[in-house]
């Protein structure tokens, strides 16, 4: 029997990122898999990141992508697992859940070499995704609509290629023509047969195009070139109107511009002045910006430094594109990513790979004068390719506005009552370098700080009330001082307001819903009743007498005045408070409550508790 474990707190860490437009409308969101789980994240107005919806899939997410159809107005998600299964999904904001509307199974569950579920691309035009296994098997999917404009998905079509290791794979923006899927390939069929190593020693990348044939409905090899064998990830290239299409290879050192039928444009990756002369650069990540006039790229190194790609091409009499110049400029250093998204609002998420995750802002896009390689001044040397060192410095393009907690990596915890609590806490030592943390936890829900407003003085009491039972949300936070009550508005802020119909000139002893849509304010010396079309009713004290105590629920109220007597309060069926008895008590009241009335009962006698002192 295996079971299934359900924790009571989800992973911190996030294993990969994708940003679209997943409940329609503007805004952008970010749908980020932490192992198990799947979450849509999205920032707000001040750049507080939010999750809109939280799901545990029961399976380990190995990939994520999205796609969008031709004319749609929202982006779907394709999630690769080790499940064996592609399930595609959509979210849907009047539920606010996400809707699976495929999954098609391939193969056996777990994480396998030759199963696919590691690797995920979508063509550009959202026509086919491809998913990949680490080894042998490729399926390619085509995505259409039917007569009723929903997504159809057909039979998965097998690109597989025995002895083959595969170490990455994308879509290539080839605008309407055939869907076209490169990859990063290694055969080792000759290495499996060589005893000696000589065949290992010798094996060569290669960078392959799988083409999808939609009219025959069939995935061929079209184009398979070796590459640098450092290559580790792809990267597409925006094509058609937008720019030459293609791909950059990102390979140890270097960054490469490749397409079918156009000369290699190579640049070098900037390295630190002090990394020793032997250690390589590897890109770890990347995120692409596109808008109508203009792209590029954000690639990140293993060592946290981000470069910006830019691309210089021109077309020719033939209107066919050529890449002219390759350029990589120092942009910033943030922790490394397990991935990165740009979003259209003006901000970067950067999912750590060890830490807390990050929201920032764009303050620049890297027009300053920072450090910057180019294939225009690429040199050749006996050594090698000639160098290009820069300096990493401080946060200059960005700006960090928010991050989301993370516990990634625990190396070590201890389970220990070191502060005499009724439980013990947890110790936990997170993180890697110098973004390591002590970390103490305990059991109990995790609050969130919405808002902060300052108070004039020290408060006695504190209220939330909405307006109409039907509310979802309170309308205000009520706060009682000695001298004054304090009313705040609950909306996009917390701000104080003054037309809320609350007396603010003295303190306040209860403050509640009357009814479906009326308030009421008990202060010392009397009962303010506010009505819904602003109207508002005031019941006096008699005398000198002062309220002491008050009892209340939606339809009645019992006072308590100075001297022991107790007035007793209903409201009638056209929402007015009426004084309906009055009762002396041998002492001063202590205190005093009132049942609540049931639902839908308006004749319930409430229950009256009094407890009194004599003096």
């Amino acid at each position: 029997m295996y079971l299934y474990s359900l924790t009571l707190q989800q992973a911190t860490g996030i294993v990969c990122a994708i940003n679209g437009n997943f409940v329609g409308g503007k805004a952008q969101e970010i749908v980020v898999a932490r192992g198990k789980s799947l979450d849509l994240l999205r920032p707000d107005e001040a750049g507080k990141i939010q999750t809109l919806h939280s799901v545990e899939v029961f399976g380990a997410i190995r990939c994520l992508a999205h796609f969008r159809l031709t004319g749609s107005q929202k982006d779907y998600v394709v999630v690769g697992s080790d499940s064996g299964r592609i399930v595609i999904m959509e979210y849907h904001k009047e539920k606010n859940c996400f809707h699976k509307l495929y999954q098609e199974t391939f193969g056996k569950s777990g994480c396998r070499r030759i199963v696919p579920g590691q690797y995920l691309a979508v063509d550009p035009k959202g026509r086919a995704v491809m998913i990949a296994a680490c080894e042998k098997q490729k399926l390619v999917y085509v995505l259409n609509r039917d007569t009723a404009a929903r997504l159809t998905i057909s039979s998965p079509l097998e690109a597989h290629k025995s002895h083959t290791i595969t170490y990455s794979i994308t879509g290539v923006d080839c605008g309407f023509d055939n869907p076209i899927f490169a990859a990063i390939e290694l055969d080792y069929s000759e290495a499996d047969q060589d005893s000696t190593g000589q065949a290992a020693s010798e094996a060569q990348k290669h960078l392959t195009f799988y083409e999808l044939d939609l009219g025959l409905n069939h995935v061929s090899r079209k184009w398979t070139e070796p590459i640098d064998n450092g290559a580790n990830l792809l990267v597409t290239v925006p094509g058609g109107d937008d720019g030459p299409s293609g791909v950059l290879v990102c390979a140890e050192n270097f960054v490469i511009y490749k397409n079918q039928g156009h000369p290699d444009v190579r640049a070098v990756i900037p390295r630190r002045a002090d990394l020793p002369a032997e250690r390589g650069v590897l890109i770890v990540s990347s995120a692409t910006h596109r808008q109508k006039s203009m792209f590029f790229f954000l690639l990140q190194t293993e060592y946290g430094d981000i470069f910006k790609v830019t691309l210089e091409h021109k077309r020719d009499e033939q209107d066919r594109v050529h890449v002219t110049e390759l350029k990589i400029k120092y942009f910033d250093t943030i922790p490394v990513t397990s991935a990165m998204c740009v979003l259209k609002t003006g901000f970067l998420f950067a999912a750590s790979e060890f830490g807390n995750h990050a929201l920032y802002q764009f303050q620049a896009i890297g027009d300053g004068d920072d450090v910057e390689a180019s294939s225009a001044t690429l040199m050749e040397t006996e050594e090698g390719f000639q160098p290009v060192f820069f300096q990493p410095r401080g946060l200059k393009n960005l700006v960090r506005i928010d991050q989301v907690a993370s516990l990634m990596p625990i190396m070590d915890m201890k389970v220990m009552n070191l502060f005499e609590e009724e439980t013990p806490q947890i110790f936990t030592l997170c993180g890697r370098g110098p973004r390591s943390s002590l970390r103490i936890l305990r059991p109990g829900l995790a609050i969130s700080e919405m808002a902060v407003s300052q108070l004039p003085g020290v408060p006695n009491a504190v209220w939330t009330v909405k307006k109409n039972v039907n509310d979802e949300f309170d309308a205000y936070i009520v706060v009682s001082f000695p001298s004054g009550t304090l009313v705040l508005s609950i909306g996009e802020t917390v701000e104080e307001v003054s037309d809320s119909g609350f007396l603010d000139t003295t303190p306040s002893l209860a403050v509640s819903l009357l009814g479906d849509d009326s308030l009421m304010q008990v202060h010392p010396n009397g009962i303010r009743h506010i009505r819904e079309d602003g109207r508002i009713n005031e019941w006096k004290t008699p005398g000198k007498k002062t309220i002491v105590k008050v009892g209340s629920n939606r339809l009645q109220v019992v006072i308590a005045l100075s001297g022991g007597e107790l007035i007793y309060f209903e409201m009638d069926m056209t929402g007015q408070l009426m004084e309906v008895e009055k009762h002396e008590m041998p002492g001063d009241v202590a205190c005093l409550d009132i049942a609540p009335v049931p639902e839908g009962s308006r004749d319930h006698v409430s229950l009256l508790w009094a407890h009194m002192i004599t003096q």
